[in-house]
């Protein structure tokens, strides 16, 4: 049994103020930052009805749905959006298939939320996604991966602002905030 477990059992003090005050060997630092991430389903992880899914396990880990839309992307949005790519090969097909049906942006709010979002996806190639991330269970073909996370804080800043006006990304503070971040 953990040190932070036995000092569990002796107390009924939330974790947090036991960890502090009673186990020294617990780090109460907060890592990372406050940060916003873009977290996008695609048009096979809409069509597969896997929307449901995904969201539920950003709120499993304990992020902030701040923004959501469903809708049918421009080609000019995703020309934006996936302007690193402009001279691969697979470039036009990716941009067909962006446009083949609608998609859903979300923003998710939270601590260390940017990476966080990349692990909880997974790898980009379904056929090297760990089992238990979104594209390891969820992903057929590198082609058909269900979802895009940003990749870098900074590149999460410039998606959202590509994807979402400020009017439509709402700040509010989850019941449960202070117990999971302890601020």
């Amino acid at each position: 049994m953990s040190f932070l477990q036995r000092c569990l059992l002796r107390s009924w003090i939330p974790v947090t103020t036991i960890a502090r005050t009673r186990c020294p060997s617990y780090s109460t630092a907060v890592h990372g930052s406050l940060e916003r991430t873009l977290v996008a389903v695609k048009p096979d992880g809409v069509q597969r009805r896997l929307i449901g899914d995904i969201i539920k396990r950003f709120e499993q880990r304990g992020f902030k749905l701040v923004g959501m839309k469903l809708l049918q992307a421009s080609e000019g949005v995703l020309s934006e959006h996936y302007h690193d790519l402009r001279r691969k090969p697979f470039y036009p097909a990716l941009i067909r298939y962006m446009v083949s049906g609608p998609v859903v942006a979300m923003v998710w709010e939270g601590h260390n939320v940017v990476r966080s979002s990349r692990l909880m996806v997974g790898e980009t190639d379904s056929a090297q996604a760990k089992p238990g991330t979104i594209r390891g269970d969820f992903s057929v073909h590198i082609s058909r991966n269900v979802v895009h996370a940003s990749d870098s804080a900074e590149v999460a800043e410039r998606e959202i602002s590509l994807w979402f006006h400020s009017a439509e990304l709402i700040s509010w503070e989850t019941s449960d905030h202070r117990d999971l971040y302890q601020m």
